[in-house]
């Protein structure tokens, strides 16, 4: 027998090509986020993502691919099985309803918080608000929650505009330093959820490929908290 490179347990190299994984995921902040843990996994992108124009990526294992697609899309692909497995945040997954897939673990990347925001001192209009977000569904809901119907405008970027110009008395975004919304006069008035990646599972993939997409959860959350041990040994006692 020749000499050749052994597999150590630790990550995925071992698998056979049948039960090989299709992971989505978006460029950008959770690309970027995502690519450490899944180097614990042992799983590395052969092309950059932010330079290569391929959608489909390889990775130094044979039979795991990398596609990269529009973050809103990540869900979709998963729930109809082009994808084994995603990562999506958790503002995507709420607005897409996610019945159709599971979501086994927070990865604790991109984070951020989904707020109602709006100008500092405006009292509140006579009828209904009207709402500027992209997030219509969640919109919908959070207010449906409180009892109170709003007019909901669907915008798909430039939401701190909205109130500026009098297209609407609030939005709904994600908000991380708060400083793009100081800087335009805006504050966070209400709290709808924490946001950060998770990642999902195609249903019938986690039947099928159970015992490979199990060891690939299992890497990652023990990347995830060694991740979060790591921060918490940096910020002391």
């Amino acid at each position: 027998m020749s000499g050749g490179p052994t597999n150590s347990g630790h990550g995925m190299a071992g698998a056979a090509a049948p039960t090989g994984l299709t992971i989505a995921l978006s460029k950008g902040r959770i690309f970027r986020e995502t690519l450490p843990l899944l180097a614990h996994a042992e799983i590395l992108p052969a092309d950059d993502p932010e330079t290569s124009r391929k959608l489909v990526l390889d990775t130094n294992l044979p039979d795991v691919k990398l596609v990269v697609i529009r973050a809103a899309d990540v869900p979709t692909f998963v729930e109809y099985g082009a994808a084994d497995m995603g990562v999506a945040g958790k503002d995507v997954l709420m607005e897409h309803g996610g019945d159709g897939l599971y979501e086994p673990l927070d990865l604790g990347i991109a984070r951020c918080r989904m707020m109602v925001a709006g100008p500092p001192c405006s009292a509140p209009p006579g009828g209904r608000l009207r709402i500027a977000t992209k997030y219509v569904e969640t919109t919908r809901c959070h207010y449906a929650a409180h009892g109170q119907q709003v007019e909901i405008i669907k915008l798909y970027g430039s939401m701190e505009l909205a109130p500026l110009v009098g297209l609407a008395d609030r939005i709904v975004d994600l908000v991380d330093t708060g400083n793009t919304l100081r800087a335009n006069g805006l504050k966070p008035l209400e709290h709808i959820a924490d946001i950060s990646s998770r990642l999902v599972v195609n249903k019938a993939s986690m039947k099928m490929k159970h015992a490979r997409v199990k060891q690939l959860i299992d890497l990652l959350a023990e990347a995830v908290q060694r991740s979060a041990a790591a921060k918490a040994a940096e910020k002391g006692p």
